[in-house]
């Protein structure tokens, strides 16, 4: 049986027709508190999730998507994503291509699928690390590999 999740060259054909917008380095692309009711997938470049001023993520897979959050829970954006070098993203209006595409709600449904799997496996790992003694810095490590699996912007960085 075939997995319903598409990989990245099935939507990158999905997203073919959508505008592709260029950003410098050092630019941001989306800011904490803004409402764009745009969905960005990661064509090339590298960039940096920032939340409340600490880098929570640097993501440079293409395919990698932003902006997801606010538009499913209808809030403003959570944290700035700023480039690090220059980049490229396709860029959607996030209510169109969610219903009007299968596919591209498929992949990004099985991201953020992944992404609470793999934060709830470390939430464990931290969890046990705390009971068994493990030193702070040790559960610090930890704890930022969680906050940076569910705030992450673009594919689960464990292996998707």
């Amino acid at each position: 049986m075939s997995s319903l999740i598409p990989d990245f060259a099935t939507l990158e054909r999905r997203l073919a027709d959508l505008p592709v917008v260029n950003h410098r380095a050092g630019e941001v692309v989306l800011a904490a508190g803004s409402k764009t009711g745009g969905l960005l997938f990661l064509k090339s470049g590298t960039v940096e999730v920032v939340k409340d001023g600490v880098q929570i993520a640097s993501v440079n897979a293409p395919g990698s998507m932003f902006g997801e959050q606010a538009v499913l829970l209808d809030q403003p954006h959570t944290a700035d994503v700023r480039t690090l070098e220059q980049c490229e993203f396709y860029v959607a209006d996030a209510p169109a291509i969610l219903a009007g595409d299968p596919t591209v709600a498929l992949y990004v449904a099985a991201i953020l699928a992944r992404r609470l799997d793999a934060g709830n496996r470390w939430l464990v790992a931290v969890k046990r690390q705390v009971q068994t003694g493990e030193p702070p810095s040790v559960i610090a490590k930890a704890v930022e590999k969680v906050e940076e699996l569910i705030s992450y912007g673009g594919r689960d960085p464990t292996g998707w």
